[in-house]
């Protein structure tokens, strides 16, 4: 965590927040002296004019005390909640910065607990600190010492109870970090059932598979709970163990006390004292429980900020020389793949791509078939640097893209992704991610490019209809449609299309090709398909099996030359077509 930042940034509500807190401290550690006092000299003597004017004084303390109370609470809400909402922002930026080699070491549900649950924890903390949290040791110093103060003898009951609870609170916070960092990682636990089944809602209720999820999510909600109760379980035994030892320790006073004043070591005009002391004893016990408390809080706290904090020590994994614009990156669109290997971080077995070299010319349409797993996808990922190759180099116009900002990059790259993503909010608004300065009459005709204009304009409210989250309102090949109006938009000088037709019918896809045609006439465009149809017509096509290329050429080139590419037309169009083709 970047502790330094928010130090300089809120150290001065802190002390604010302190001053307050120590003239709360003062007003209660002043009380049990002058009740002794009164006790000792104004009902001793039956002076009833000492006893109002030393009551009017506690009142005018009292009343101070709650006017620092107030301020003191008011501070602390609006320092904590300011550092809450900062940190939180922080970590969304930091793991908007990281690579995807970054993030692939963190599950997706235990960033959302990072971001939520752990940063509560913490910003309850703060808010504790500032209110309560700091005036408990500040009482129970300030109770000692006005103790011994008034009576040192009495006090050696204190050098025998302050120990036995400072080895109890020490107990508490070893045993305490190590679980409640268990319940912190069960409840990431948690969250990814849950995610899991709203991401897959439609699968679990097509198979009626509502049972198996509920299970799941029992068998987790279980661990968490045993989890949680383990913990708490070991912090229980405390509480009661430190309430015990003080209450052992009024007990002594009283009978310690009792006793002096019976055989005359202690004068009976100082019962006001022994009062006194079991008033600061009590003060001690409040200073004890919540600094127990505070630990447990803090064994909480420290866990969750070394989660955060395990985010926030994540290095970005992409190094590259700055670039002066985006302009000069990425000019022509010319890509060349140069005995690229690729595996990802942290997994064993063979690399996902081995060797692979080819080069897509500007103004070029290049297809990239293969069979599921051959490492298309990946392959193009390596383009815009969502994964650096682990050996060889990819060129952007003869720039390796390990010299070159992703950000800077990016901006000349549009990318339909294989598994259409749309974001909540309007049509309009989900086209415009590709360029939020575009106008409404570029949107439309993006739109129309993609086939997507016509459905659009039927729905109830044309492009202003509001689309569910992941654009749940939407058939797959409409939301296909959108993703594609969402990349034209942009007007890159390159352009990746992974397997984005999939859900689209065929008359669609050829109309969606022969707008594509006239739009990347200009431009280096990349179109992976499963089926072969989509990629027949294509400038040049890279077969790859299992990781490598096995075939580079046209349709007619591949038919005669790469058996793997063979087998595909095959297997899609069939042996007939085959021949009617070669006879034509």
């Amino acid at each position: 965590m970047p502790y330094r930042k928010y130090f300089r940034k809120y150290w001065k509500g802190f002390l604010i927040a302190f001053f307050f807190l120590a003239l709360e401290a003062t007003a209660d550690l002043m009380m049990p002296t002058l009740l002794a006092l009164i006790i000792d000299h104004g009902v001793a003597n039956n002076d009833l004019h000492y006893v109002m004017r030393m009551g009017g004084i506690m009142l005018s303390i009292t009343a101070l005390g709650a006017v620092a109370a107030s301020l003191r609470n008011v501070n602390a809400v609006l320092v904590s909640q300011k550092f809450g909402t900062e940190l939180r922002s922080d970590l969304f930026r930091k793991i908007q910065s990281l690579s995807f080699e970054n993030i692939d070491k963190f599950e997706r549900a235990s960033l959302i607990t990072r971001m939520t649950n752990d940063i509560n924890v913490v910003q309850t903390f703060a808010g504790g600190l500032m209110r309560i949290f700091v005036k408990a040791p500040l009482l129970g110093i300030g109770a000692l010492i006005l103790a011994v103060r008034l009576n040192p003898e009495l006090s050696v009951i204190f050098a025998v109870v302050v120990p036995i609870i400072a080895v109890l609170v020490a107990l508490n916070m070893k045993i305490g970090f190590t679980r409640f960092m268990k319940v912190q990682q069960s409840l990431d636990k948690v969250n990814s059932v849950v995610r899991e089944y709203l991401s897959g809602v439609r699968v679990v209720k097509a198979f009626n598979r509502f049972d198996y999820e509920t299970d799941k999510f029992r068998l987790t909600n279980e661990e968490q709970k045993e989890r949680s109760v383990h913990a708490m379980r070991s912090m229980a035994v405390f509480n009661p163990a430190i309430m015990l030892t003080v209450n052992l320790g009024v007990v002594a006073i009283i009978w310690v006390g009792g006793t002096w004043i019976d055989s005359g070591w202690m004068r009976k005009n100082q019962v006001g004292e022994i009062v006194a002391f079991v008033n600061y004893m009590t003060q001690i016990l409040f200073s004890l429980m919540t600094i127990s408390m505070v630990f447990n809080m803090f064994v909480r706290a420290r866990a969750s900020t070394t989660r955060i904090g395990e985010v926030f020590l994540q290095e970005n994994s992409m190094t590259w020389k700055e670039p002066s614009s985006g302009d000069d990156v990425v000019v022509s669109g010319r890509i060349d793949f140069e005995g690229v290997d690729f595996a990802y971080a942290g997994t064993s077995g063979p690399p996902v791509l081995k060797n692979v070299s080819f080069t897509c010319l500007p103004g070029e349409t290049v297809g990239i078939i293969g069979s599921t797993g051959s490492g298309k996808s990946s392959l193009v990922g390596l383009i815009p640097r969502f994964y650096d190759a682990t050996a060889g180099h990819v060129r952007i116009d003869g720039k390796d893209v390990r010299d070159i900002d992703p950000a800077v990059l990016r901006k000349r790259i549009a990318i339909v992704p294989q598994k259409s993503v749309l974001f909540s909010g309007t049509v309009m608004q989900n086209i415009r991610w590709g360029d939020e300065q575009a106008t409404e009459e570029e949107v439309k005709q993006a739109a129309k490019m993609a086939e997507a204009h016509g459905f659009i304009t039927q729905l109830p409210e044309g492009y202003q209809s509001r689309l569910g989250q992941r654009g749940v309102n939407l058939s797959g090949g409409q939301k296909q449609r959108i993703s594609i109006a969402r990349a034209l938009i942009r007007k890159p000088r390159i352009l990746i299309l992974d397997d984005c037709t999939s859900a689209v019918d065929t008359a669609t896809e050829i109309r969606i090709k022969e707008a594509l045609k006239t739009y990347a006439k200009n431009l280096t465009c990349i179109m992976i398909a499963q089926r072969i149809t989509s990629v027949m017509d294509a400038d040049k096509i890279v077969v790859m099996d299992q990781g490598e290329v096995v075939g580079i050429g046209t349709h007619q080139a591949l038919m005669k030359e790469c058996k793997v590419y063979r087998e595909i037309f095959q297997s899609q169009i069939g042996k007939e077509l085959q021949a009617n083709v070669q006879a034509n």
